[in-house]
């Protein structure tokens, strides 16, 4: 690849194999992923951006856009491509009347978060602080607000978007429609967004944590939880994860095996305390963790869970319901998990805000199932990957009885064409195809969850 073209109107570093930096600027978050690109494109700008796609797609290579690269998928870095690298493009602007933030696309949500805290305000977005705005928001953008305030794409006002052609443009309400609807949901199949306006809300200190019980209760406990959150206020966003305490040895809970209720209550912390009363009762826990936090501490809880540079294999599924079937094979299941690194969640994101939003008002399809079911399976070794996949197929396999016809498309692997029918349907799925044939009827944008262009 010569990049004498690209170096004169390009302000950022040209990184190639052999460079310094190269080989870390080329890790994801998932140690399974090991891709050389041909360069790496360290973009400052949009700027930079459009010239690296027009590069790109005049020299005829493939090109993959990294934000926070924690896809599952490791869709941030391709083979003998081009790498477009925004994180540093991380910049943050609250507007001056509080109401609003300009984020970069290659910003992380722990880096929004952390500048709108001391305004007491958060954006809606992202159960993990090191995951990237732009990945997160295009699949739609569940997070710790989902219930009260919706998803990342609901509260998405613009978008500044490169398109296939070089051009740079602003996709909103009111300016190319087409292009707002479809990159609420549909990922990163018609342009790099690179920064985005989002609505922001009231969350200076939210009562947030966990409760923690040995997962050999397992069963009774996620039929206790169950019920709770039929009636639980939609300013609280929970998931109950099955995992295993880290191998600390300052901690009495060290290495132990346990089912926990965590998540964030974003209202008057008096009222999430009485919120949470009849769920405390239960057992008791082991430990009870919820306690007043600054809302982008509380944003950071699970970042321990899954941490960078293991071996990650997911499946995922919405749920039906949280049927006592679901619930045994669940608990059948873990209790022969073959890693403790391994996480399973269940995560209650509906009955809430997401809910009321029009379901052809966005691309992001699936908003009415309540229950998000996730297998994220993680080891050290990559010579257990085959034992761990094989459990992880075997595991969702068994869930399909109670599953829906549909996906979280961000929580997907590559699971083909397939996959990417699951988390639209066919109605959105064939608009989808029609505006990526308007904004990229080449396929420029293929490293993703890819959706074809339509045939005309």
């Amino acid at each position: 690849m010569r990049l004498d073209a690209l170096r004169n109107r390009f302000s950022g570093a040209l990184l190639q194999p052999g460079d310094d930096g190269f080989d870390a600027a080329r890790v994801v978050w998932n140690g399974m992923i090991d891709r050389r690109p041909a360069v790496i494109a360290r973009c400052r700008n949009a700027g930079d951006v459009a010239a690296a796609v027009t590069f790109a797609r005049d020299s005829g290579h493939s090109i993959a856009i990294r934000s926070g690269g924690h896809n599952v998928a490791g869709y941030a870095v391709c083979e003998a491509g081009m790498m477009i690298d925004m994180s540093g493009m991380n910049h943050v602007r609250v507007s001056p009347d509080l109401t609003f933030a300009d984020v970069e696309g290659g910003a992380t949500w722990g880096e929004v978060n952390d500048a709108l805290q001391p305004h007491e305000l958060a954006a809606t977005g992202g159960f993990v602080s090191i995951t990237g705005v732009s990945g997160l928001t295009l699949g739609g953008g569940l997070g710790w607000l989902v219930r009260k305030h919706g998803l990342a794409i609901d509260n998405l006002l613009s978008a500044q978007v490169v398109l296939a052609d070089g051009r740079i443009v602003t996709a909103s309400a009111s300016e190319n429609p087409d292009l707002f609807w479809a990159i609420r949901g549909g990922g990163g199949n018609f342009g790099v967004v690179t920064s985005f306006e989002f609505q922001v809300h009231p969350a200076g200190t939210v009562l947030s944590g966990i409760l923690l019980h040995p997962a050999a209760r397992a069963p009774e406990a996620l039929r206790v939880w169950r019920e709770f959150e039929t009636t639980s206020p939609e300013e609280l966003t929970q998931g109950a994860l099955l995992f295993h305490f880290p191998d600390d040895p300052s901690s009495p809970l060290r290495g132990a095996s346990l089912i926990g209720f965590g998540g964030v209550y974003a209202g008057p912390i008096a009222a999430g305390e009485k919120a949470l009363q009849s769920l405390r009762a239960y057992g008791p826990p082991l430990a009870d963790l919820f306690q007043p936090t600054p809302y982008n501490v509380a944003q950071r809880m699970a970042d321990f869970v899954w941490p960078p540079g293991l071996h990650n294999y997911w499946k995922s599924a919405f749920l039906e319901s949280l049927s006592d079937g679901a619930i045994q094979v669940i608990s059948d299941f873990f209790a022969r998990v073959p890693s403790r690194q391994t996480v399973v969640v269940i995560e209650h994101d509906g009955d809430g805000a997401m809910d009321r939003v029009p379901e052809s008002a966005t691309a992001f399809g699936h908003r009415t199932h309540p229950y998000n079911f996730v297998i994220t399976s993680a080891w050290s070794d990559p010579g257990d990957t085959d034992r761990n996949v094989a459990w992880t197929r075997e595991f969702f396999d068994a869930m399909r009885p109670f599953m829906a016809d549909a996906v979280y498309v961000n929580f997907i692997g590559d699971e083909g064409a397939e996959g990417v029918r699951m988390a639209y349907g066919a109605e959105k799925h064939a608009r989808l195809a029609t505006v990526k044939m308007r904004y990229d009827p080449r396929n420029l944008f293929r490293m993703n969850q890819n959706i074809q262009p339509a045939v005309t």
